[in-house]
């Protein structure tokens, strides 16, 4: 019987071999190229060949071809490299896939807890002993920006992971802003010619202005961290400059300077020579961008802070007389004075700390308050009493306005020559009772900006310093 009659019976799906239907030197039917691919559908087929025919008698191994199918044949080394580069790409491509989705299940997570802490106003017990909403979103954005900002102590570019989170988290905690709205009426004309009165939903006059001024002081002072990449100062820790003990004058002064007051703080370094003028120039003027952001986010707060309402319980706080909160030397200036100066005062007071300044603003303010109510109370008075004040010819004059108005002078030219003073009594007062989210969320926005221009202009001036220092050696 020829080949192909022989394969022919083989491959029949019924045929079943017998011991007798081999012959045992007939090795054609094996040379068939059938059996000898290993394709995945030849694979398949050969093995449900094997089962079909385990019934069958064992088949004698000297009846095949001693030639190693090509399934076995040896694979070359440029074939092995081809079949594993597939292999490692996908899993490279698996790992990433799975360290994005732990990005993103991180992510996540943080913006579940995040989510959880707003709405159970920080009471993890969820026992409805919470703050409200308005001082959960403001205790968020400080603790964000410190610890966004906490740790940047130098002028350096922000970190890329830290300032997507700030850009992030911020986006976020501020889209609370897209709803809050104010209805104002608008006129509507119907078909018929009819005119109704309707009332339209605008944003919040306070939100409208203030939010895009804030978000754009905050590209800007994003914008002066990147500029220091290549500079020609660089910083040394603390730490690692209390064993030298070859530093220059200047440098004993920063470090000196450091630690009475912000010892933390890395002091910075310059060549030899001190900084070129190119260098100098530009720093002045990053100082000068910072100094009008920290100014413009000043007077935002001041604003926002303005407009919030006075707590009941700081009015209960009050002293019942200005002068017991003041004392007699300030009171008789402010009561005595006919041109009151209030730079003449404070140079008289001679202030020696920043917490001096703080404690004297606290009572300034307080008596201020105090005779604002007495004002307000003295004007109260019956239809018959004003009347008999209108006819009076005596030109009566208000003493404790006028003594309201001089505190509050003095209370502003104090602010101005200590820019860094933390906020009063008052201000955290009316931080801590707040219950409008818009005016929280603009408060503690325009709050850590300021924070951080003022950190940045204090930063520049230290590099300043130190450079005119190695330039006055020099010389």
């Amino acid at each position: 019987m020829d080949n192909s009659s022989n394969f022919d019976e083989i491959s029949d799906p019924g045929y079943q071999p017998s011991p007798s239907s081999l012959d045992q030197n007939d090795q054609s039917t094996v040379e068939t190229p059938g059996y000898s691919t290993m394709s995945g559908d030849s694979f398949m087929f050969g093995r449900t060949y094997s089962e079909t025919s385990a019934f069958s008698d064992p088949i004698d191994e000297n009846s095949y071809s001693s030639e190693p199918s090509p399934s076995h044949w040896p694979v070359t080394k440029s074939v092995a490299q081809n079949q594993a580069m597939p292999g490692r790409q996908a899993m490279k491509q698996q790992k990433q896939d799975a360290d994005d989705q732990e990005s993103v299940d991180l992510e996540l997570e943080m913006m579940k807890e995040r989510f959880s802490k707003l709405l159970l106003g920080e009471d993890m017990s969820g026992g409805g002993q919470g703050v409200c909403t308005a001082v959960t979103i403001s205790n968020a954005i400080t603790n964000l920006y410190a610890t966004v900002f906490g740790q940047n102590l130098r002028l350096e570019p922000l970190k890329p992971e830290k300032k997507s989170m700030w850009k992030r988290e911020m986006d976020c905690l501020l889209s609370v802003c897209d709803y809050i709205v104010e209805f104002i009426p608008k006129s509507q004309n119907l078909r018929d010619g009819t005119a109704l009165e309707v009332m339209e939903s605008i944003p919040r006059s306070d939100i409208y202005i203030n939010l895009p001024a804030l978000r754009k002081l905050n590209a800007m002072l994003i914008e002066v961290l990147d500029s220091f990449k290549d500079t020609e100062f660089w910083y040394a820790e603390q730490g690692s400059m209390s064993s030298n003990s070859t530093l220059s004058g200047s440098f004993r002064r920063v470090i000196i300077q450091r630690k009475e007051e912000k010892w933390w703080v890395p002091v910075p370094f310059v060549p030899p020579g001190g900084l070129s003028e190119k260098s100098r120039k530009l720093l002045r003027h990053k100082r000068d961008c910072a100094n009008q952001i920290h100014k413009a986010a000043m007077a935002i707060n001041g604003s926002i802070l303005a407009e919030m309402e006075i707590p009941d319980t700081y009015m209960a706080s009050l002293p019942k007389s200005g002068r017991a909160s003041l004392g007699d030397t300030i009171y008789r200036y402010l009561y005595t004075a006919d041109k009151f100066s209030p730079d003449h005062l404070l140079n008289c007071l001679n202030l020696a700390s920043e917490h001096e300044a703080l404690e004297l603003a606290d009572r300034v303010e307080a008596s201020m308050y105090t005779w604002r109510r007495k004002a307000c109370l003295s004007h109260s008075k019956s239809s018959w009493d004003m009347v008999k004040d209108l006819m009076s010819d005596t030109d009566r004059t208000d003493k404790n306005h006028d003594l309201a108005e001089r505190a509050e002078t003095l209370l502003f030219c104090l602010k101005q020559r200590y820019p860094e003073l933390s906020q009063t009594s008052l201000d955290t007062c009316k931080i801590q009772y707040n219950q409008d989210v818009g005016q929280a969320i603009l408060e503690s926005y325009s709050r850590v900006l300021e924070g951080l221009a003022f950190n940045i202009v204090a930063w520049i001036e230290d590099v300043l310093f130190v450079d005119k220092s190695v330039r006055s050696q020099d010389q």
